[in-house]
């Protein structure tokens, strides 16, 4: 699925990603080793398949460590409408990847989901806001639009992104702000 035209809400939320990231470390999610083979997210040609995740030429690929809201599940918004949690964060990974152009480094591979299919490759990003490099998934994570992926265990895949999502839920950023957002680490783990 291609999101419609996120250019209102790219330009909406440009200014706050900038002022609300300034104080990140330039990719901050280096500490899993990158691959020294970098790509860009291309502008064209991409389908956005969760807030972590997307296709490019056949290649499906997700964000190291970030975790977006589950499609279909839903929270109540300021105006009392019921909203889809997974679509605003895909909607917003769409409008950021479109602003900023990300470049990104492989890390690992996930098995493939069948047989003859392309393995889901786990990626470290880098966003470009004017001079700052700054790491797209503590970029979602800070803006309340994903959270730190957690691992079976139920610890962090990447501790640093829990942090960052602390600060996000204390200042009731991004998706923090509805009392009803569905936590998708605890929807996905109540599944299991």
């Amino acid at each position: 699925m291609k999101p419609a035209n996120s250019g209102a809400m790219s330009l909406i939320f440009a200014a706050s990603i900038l002022a609300a990231t300034a104080s990140c470390a330039p990719a901050n999610a280096q500490s899993a080793k990158p691959s020294s083979h970098v790509f860009a997210v291309p502008q064209m040609g991409v389908t956005f398949l969760t807030g972590d995740s997307w296709q490019q030429a056949r290649q499906t690929m997700r964000l190291y460590g970030v975790q977006a809201c589950i499609r279909g599940t839903s929270y109540t918004d300021k105006s009392g409408q019921k909203q889809d949690c997974g679509a605003v964060s895909l909607a917003m990974l769409a409008a950021i990847v479109k602003d900023t152009k990300p470049t990104c480094a492989p890390v690992a591979q996930l098995m493939a989901p069948a047989a003859g299919a392309p393995p889901t490759i786990l990626v470290i990003c880098t966003a470009h806001v004017g001079d700052n490099a700054l790491d797209l998934g503590t970029l979602l994570i800070t803006q309340g639009f994903a959270f730190a992926a957690m691992a079976n265990t139920g610890k962090p895949v990447y501790l640093p992104y829990s942090i960052e999502e602390s600060i996000a839920q204390q200042s009731r950023i991004g998706l923090w702000a509805f009392a009803d957002m569905p936590h998708p680490n605890r929807v996905l783990f109540s599944r299991q």
